[in-house]
């Protein structure tokens, strides 16, 4: 049973992952559904966290809209899920980044990694 489950859950596993990080300030490009028609919107943000393995992997993106912050979690390997693009990397020291939640204005940021 196990081995019949690890199959499939094989075959729903994207072929590539966007490689990115906790910290990492991504566009996440996600298709919505309106009435009959597909389009794709773009959710800007912070990584706060990553978790999970294998297909059930999930990512967590906060960001602030008009003042008010908003998190939206992802499924990692999800149809919906049309591309991850990294737009800079972040210089953190955990794996959650929770501690952004009671932050406000530049206290917020996070260290960009300079290569």
């Amino acid at each position: 049973m196990n081995e019949i489950i690890r199959e499939i859950e094989a075959e729903q596993l994207k072929a590539q992952v966007p490689e990115f990080n906790t910290g990492d300030t991504v566009k996440v490009y996600g298709k919505i559904k309106e009435g009959n028609r597909e389009r794709v919107q773009v959710f800007e943000g912070i990584v706060l966290k990553k978790q999970g393995g294998g297909n059930r992997a999930t990512f967590t993106v906060r960001k602030t809209s008009n003042g008010v912050g908003v998190e939206k979690t992802w499924p990692l390997h999800s149809p919906n899920v049309e591309k991850v693009e990294v737009v800079r990397r972040g210089k953190v020291r955990r794996a959650k980044l929770f501690y952004l939640r009671d932050r406000v204005g530049k206290a917020a940021k996070v260290k960009e990694i300079v290569k």
